[in-house]
C-alpha cells in the first residue's frame, strides 16, 4: 500500500486518562483549566439509572456546580436549547460530558450558544449547491470542556456539533474548534454502566470506520499507523466485548481504537475509499426514520453494501484490507482477496450479533423511494464526492443492502 509522501497532521492537545479509577484526575484537570466551577451535560439515563453522575460529583467536589440530564440521541435542537438555558443558570467555568456521543454533541452544542448567544439557526453551517460549506465563523472565547466517555465515538476530540432539527433538512452543523475537549476520560467502571446492546451498537460504528478508512488512497504514515492499531483492537476486543460483557477491559481497549480512529482522522477531509457509491447518508437516513436502529446497525449493513458496489473501483484496497484481517491466502488475485473480505467482515458482524442486511432491521422495500429523496435533501449531499447525484443512484445502493 502506497503511503503519502506530502501530508499534514494535526496533533490534538487532550490529555487522554485510561484506566480503572481514571476519574480521580477529573478534580486536577479541571483546576488545571484555570476552572472553579464546573456543569456536567448527561442523559437522564446515566443521571437517574447508574452512580455515574454520583461518581462525577464526588470527583468533581466543590467544583461541581450543577448539570442537565437532557442529552438524547441525535442531540435534537429543543433538548439543546434547555441545556444551554441551565448552563447559563448556573454560570460555569468548564463542561462536563458525560456519556456517548450523543452527550458529547449536546455539550459541544451548548458550549458554542453559550458564548456566542442567539439559538442554533444563527450559527448553522449553510450547504448550498455548487459552493463550499459557508461555516459560520465563531469569535468568542469558549469554555474548557472535558468528556467522561460511557461508549466509543470516533467524534470525542472535534470541534463540530451536528444536532437534529425536526424540520428538514434534519442535521444542522455548528462548528468552532475551540470546543475540542481539554481532556478526555476513558473509566473502565464508567464504561460499564452502558447496557451491553448500546456498547455493542457504537463498537460497530467505531470498527467500520475502520474498515472504509484503510482503503483511503495515500494515508499518512501517522493516519496508517493509527488505523491499522485501531483495527487490530477492533478485531481481538469487539468479540470479547459481547463475550464478556461485565469485564471493563475489553470496553477500555475499543474506546482506545475509537480514539485512534479520531486522531487519524485530523489530517484529511476525504476520508474513505475512492469513488464508488458511498452509503453513509442513507445510514443517517435509517436512524432519523427507525428509532429501533442504531448508528452501529445501520452502519454495519451500509458497510456491506459498500464494499460489494465499490469493489471495481477499491479492488487493491479492499484486498490490503483483506489482508490485515488475515483472509488473503497466498497467491490469490485481489478480486479473490476482496470477496474474501467481504465473507469475513460479514461473518464477523454475525459473531457479534450484528445485521447483515436491510431486511434484518424489518426496514420494508417501500420505503426506499423516501429514504433516497430525503437523504438528497440533507445539507452536504452536493459536496459528497462519491459518486451519487440522484436517488435513483442511492436506490441502487439499498437494493443492494437489501
Amino acid at each position: 500500500m502506497e503511503l503519502a509522501t506530502s501530508w499534514r497532521y494535526l496533533a490534538p492537545a487532550s490529555r487522554i486518562h485510561v484506566g480503572m479509577g481514571a476519574l480521580s484526575q477529573l478534580y486536577g484537570e479541571v483546576r488545571r483549566a484555570g476552572a472553579m466551577r464546573a456543569f456536567v451535560v448527561c442523559s437522564n439515563t446515566v443521571a437517574h439509572h447508574t452512580n455515574l453522575l454520583d461518581r462525577v460529583k464526588e470527583a468533581l467536589g466543590d467544583l461541581f456546580v450543577g448539570s442537565y440530564d437532557g442529552a438524547v440521541r441525535e442531540s435534537p435542537i429543543p433538548k439543546v436549547m434547555a441545556g444551554v438555558e441551565a448552563a447559563r443558570a448556573a454560570n460555569p467555568e468548564a463542561l462536563i460530558s458525560v456519556g456517548g456521543g450523543s452527550a458529547i454533541v449536546t455539550t459541544r452544542a451548548i458550549g458554542i450558544l453559550l458564548a456566542e448567544g442567539g439559538t442554533v439557526y444563527d450559527h448553522y453551517t449553510r450547504h448550498v449547491p455548487g459552493q463550499p460549506p459557508q461555516v459560520q465563523r465563531m469569535l468568542k472565547p469558549k469554555l474548557p470542556q472535558m468528556l467522561v466517555m460511557t461508549t466509543p465515538t470516533t467524534g470525542a476530540d472535534r470541534g463540530g456539533a451536528a444536532v437534529y432539527d425536526e424540520q428538514p433538512p434534519h442535521r444542522k452543523e455548528l462548528y468552532d474548534p475551540r470546543t475540542r475537549p481539554a481532556a478526555i476520560f476513558v473509566d473502565g467502571e464508567a464504561l460499564l454502566t452502558a447496557p451491553l446492546d448500546l456498547f455493542r451498537d457504537t463498537s460497530m460504528s467505531t470498527f467500520s470506520g475502520f474498515i472504509g478508512s484503510l482503503q483511503t488512497p495515500s494515508l499518512s504514515p501517522f493516519q496508517y499507523a493509527d488505523l491499522r492499531q485501531g483495527f487490530e483492537l477492533c478485531l481481538e476486543h469487539f468479540p470479547q466485548v459481547v463475550a464478556r460483557p461485565n469485564d471493563a477491559l475489553p470496553r477500555m481497549q475499543i474506546v482506545t481504537a475509537a480514539l485512534l480512529a479520531n486522531r487519524a482522522s485530523q489530517s484529511t477531509y476525504a476520508f474513505g475509499p475512492r469513488g464508488g457509491r458511498s452509503a453513509g447518508g442513507l445510514g443517517r437516513q435509517l436512524r432519523y426514520r427507525y428509532r429501533h436502529i442504531g448508528q452501529g446497525a445501520s452502519g454495519a449493513v451500509m458497510l456491506l453494501a459498500d464494499l460489494r458496489l465499490n469493489r471495481d473501483e477499491n479492488l487493491e484496497a479492499q484486498a490490503h484490507v483483506a489482508g490485515i484481517m488475515g483472509v488473503r491466502k497466498p497467491g490469490v488475485s485481489d478480486r479473490a482477496a476482496a470477496e474474501a473480505l467481504e465473507e469475513a467482515v460479514s461473518s464477523f458482524l454475525r459473531s457479534v450479533g450484528m445485521p447483515t442486511r436491510l431486511r434484518d432491521l424489518n426496514v420494508p422495500r417501500e420505503d426506499f423511494t423516501i429514504l433516497a429523496e430525503t437523504s438528497v435533501a440533507e445539507p452536504g449531499f452536493t459536496q459528497n464526492p462519491r459518486g451519487e447525484t440522484t436517488p435513483t443512484e442511492l436506490m441502487k445502493v439499498l437494493e443492494a443492502a437489501w
